[in-house]
C-alpha cells in the first residue's frame, strides 16, 4: 500500500469519528471558518455529527435545471481545470501535461468503445475541499459498466497536476460507462485523491475505494439507468471528475478556468 493510501485512510478515521458535541462543533465551524465554506444551501455546521458528514453533506433545497435531452450539465460544484479535444487518444489532465486515455480506462474497456472516444472532447472538473462533494448525473443514460482501479492517492491540486506525470492514471478510481438512449458513448471517472479515500456510489454498494485491494474490479449492468441531475454518490472530501464523449457527439461551452455549479449547462448535443 503506497503511503498515500495509508495517510487517507488515517485521516478518514478522524474524520469520521463522532467527538462530543462541543468538540465537534468546535472542527466543524473550524472547517467552515478556515476554508470560507458557503453553508447557505446546506445545514448549519453544528448539526453534522461528523466531519466526513459535514464534507458530504447534502443539498436542503433541490436545484432547478434544464431536464431537455439537448444538454449535459455540471456533475458538481466545481472548477474546470482542462477541456477540450481528445486528439488520438491522448487528453490533459492541466496544460502541458498529457496522458492516455486508453491507460485511464485500462483494457477492461473495449477497443471499439476506446476508438469512438480518441477524437472526442473531455472536460475536467476539480472539487476543492470547500465544495459541496456529492456528485450527480449530467445526463440520462444506462450504465452499462462499472471498473473500480485500486491505485494511489497523490493531491490533485494544481502543484501536483503540474509534475506529476500521468496523476490521472496512477491514482485510484472508478469509471462509469454510460449510453443514451441513441446509443451514444460517453464515460465519467471519478479520481481519488490525497485524504479521499472513499468514493461512494449510492448504486453499488459492493465497491469499496481504498480498502486494501489490489485487483481491478469490474461490475456490468443490463438494466441501470441514471436521470439527469440525479445524485449518484459522493466524495469524502474534494477530489476530480473527468467527462468524455465520443467524437462529434457535444460541443463543450468555454468554461476553462471558471467556477462551475452542479446544474449549470456545459455542453450542447451536436
Amino acid at each position: 500500500m503506497h503511503i498515500t493510501n495509508k495517510i487517507s485512510q488515517n485521516f478518514h478515521k478522524f474524520a469520521s469519528k463522532e467527538f462530543p458535541k462541543p468538540i465537534q462543533n468546535f472542527i466543524n465551524n473550524s472547517y467552515v471558518n478556515i476554508l470560507g465554506l458557503d453553508m447557505s444551501e446546506f445545514q448549519s455546521p453544528s448539526s453534522y455529527k461528523t466531519l466526513n458528514a459535514l464534507f458530504t453533506r447534502a443539498l436542503v433545497k433541490e436545484r432547478t435545471f434544464d431536464e431537455s435531452d439537448a444538454n449535459f450539465i455540471c456533475v458538481a460544484d466545481s472548477y474546470v481545470s482542462a477541456q477540450g479535444a481528445i486528439e488520438d487518444g491522448i487528453a490533459l489532465q492541466i496544460k502541458g501535461m498529457q496522458y492516455s486515455i486508453e491507460r485511464l480506462f485500462t483494457s477492461n474497456v473495449v477497443k471499439e468503445n476506446i476508438e469512438r472516444l480518441k477524437n472526442g472532447t473531455f472536460m475536467n472538473f476539480y472539487l476543492s475541499p470547500k465544495d459541496y462533494h456529492r456528485y450527480h448525473s449530467p445526463y440520462s443514460a444506462k450504465v452499462t459498466k462499472l471498473i473500480y482501479v485500486p491505485g494511489k492517492l497523490y493531491p490533485v491540486n494544481f502543484t501536483y497536476l503540474n509534475k506529476q506525470d500521468e496523476l490521472f492514471v496512477e491514482n485510484e478510481r472508478v469509471i462509469l460507462e454510460c449510453v443514451t438512449s441513441d446509443n451514444k458513448l460517453f464515460y465519467m471517472a471519478y479520481i481519488g485523491a490525497l485524504n479521499v479515500g472513499k468514493m461512494v456510489f449510492d448504486f453499488e454498494p459492493r465497491v469499496a475505494t481504498n480498502d486494501g485491494a489490489s485487483q481491478i474490479e469490474v461490475f456490468e449492468y443490463d438494466d441501470l439507468y441514471i436521470k439527469k441531475g440525479e445524485c449518484l454518490g459522493h466524495f469524502k472530501m474534494g477530489s476530480t471528475v473527468l467527462l468524455f464523449w465520443e467524437k462529434d457527439m457535444v460541443e463543450l461551452e468555454n468554461l476553462e478556468d471558471t467556477k462551475v455549479r452542479f446544474t449549470d449547462i456545459i455542453a450542447i448535443l451536436k
